[in-house]
């Protein structure tokens, strides 16, 4: 169960600053990315990396 948390924290932690740059600009990639400068993705991001360390926190428990 560990793993498991500690796998999907990483991938939420992952998206969640891919999903910050594209929705500040900083990343543009894909180039086609419907996200890119709408920084409402920018707070959407943010939540998801939080999400994604309380699990990696509650992992390493």
């Amino acid at each position: 169960m560990r793993r498991l948390l500690l796998i999907v924290g990483v991938l939420a932690l992952v998206a969640g600053l891919l999903w910050i740059g594209q929705g500040t600009g900083v990343i543009s990639w894909p180039s086609e990315s419907f996200m890119i400068n709408q920084i409402q993705w920018a707070g959407y991001g943010a939540a998801l990396a939080g999400l994604g360390l309380i699990l990696i926190w509650q992992s390493k428990r």
